[in-house]
């Protein structure tokens, strides 16, 4: 499965001095279908970034020329607005809260899991070219696509990957009715390949948590649609 939006893959920017990890982490992108260039250093990355054009960059915070948040800050302030993951081995609150605050979108604490850094950034990458913002809204649901929380009546829901990834598809399409089979291409890997079945109990356990008034709709024949409305179908 390609991972494109408009016509072209998505392109990735890997910056990890891992030489290993930086050769496993592009693999696994460009098996999927990422389009990914890499660096080992600030120096070569900015050099790239300064000509080329990307969705996402994934950066490793403590790099042989500096720490990538500062980088990644001094960018923000002259207006740079590329999504940007950040991997490190650091996992305490204070260093994950300063990597949001010098301008990261999302964030994934060393080990990880390929599959989901993967759909991480593609998720990045897909707002990059939808331009839809970070923040989605429907009545008292909001979901905070760059910190993965999601919040009913500002209560905090904890939800589990997948339930994350439909909800949000769903989210960007709010009021839409969206089929099994787009849920599975846009929230299962492209080594997984669900049943419907496994969807429908990924929504049934999604729709409790969410719980009332009801906001996920089964539409007959469909799939579900995310809406504030009874659904009439």
């Amino acid at each position: 499965m390609t991972r494109r939006w408009g016509g072209d893959p998505v392109r990735v920017m890997v910056v990890e001095d891992d030489e290993n990890l930086r050769l496993a982490i592009t693999a696994e992108f460009t098996r999927v279908g990422l389009s990914t260039q890499r660096a080992a250093d600030l120096a070569s990355a900015d050099a790239v970034l300064s000509t080329g054009s990307f969705d996402c960059v994934v950066f490793d915070r403590m790099l042989p020329d500096g720490d990538a948040a500062d980088y990644v800050y001094r960018r923000r302030r002259a207006g740079w607005a590329v999504p940007v993951l950040f991997l490190t081995a650091r996992d305490g609150l204070a260093d994950i809260v300063a990597g949001f605050e010098h301008g990261g979108d999302d964030y994934l604490v060393k080990p990880f899991g390929m599959a989901e850094l993967t759909a991480r950034v593609t998720a990045l990458g897909r707002r990059a070219r939808s331009g839809r913002p970070s923040v989605l809204r429907l009545a008292d649901l909001e979901v905070d696509c760059a910190r993965r929380q999601v919040r009913r009546g500002g209560v905090l829901l904890c939800l589990t990957d997948k339930e994350f990834a439909v909800l949000e598809h769903l989210l960007s399409r709010a009021g839409q009715a969206v089929s099994r089979t787009e849920l599975i291409e846009h929230c299962w890997d492209s080594s997984t390949e669900p049943m419907s079945n496994v969807v429908d109990a990924v929504v049934r356990r999604l729709r409790g948590k969410l719980g009332a008034p009801e906001v996920l709709h089964t539409v007959r024949g469909r799939g579900y649609r995310l809406s504030d409305a009874a659904d009439p179908s």
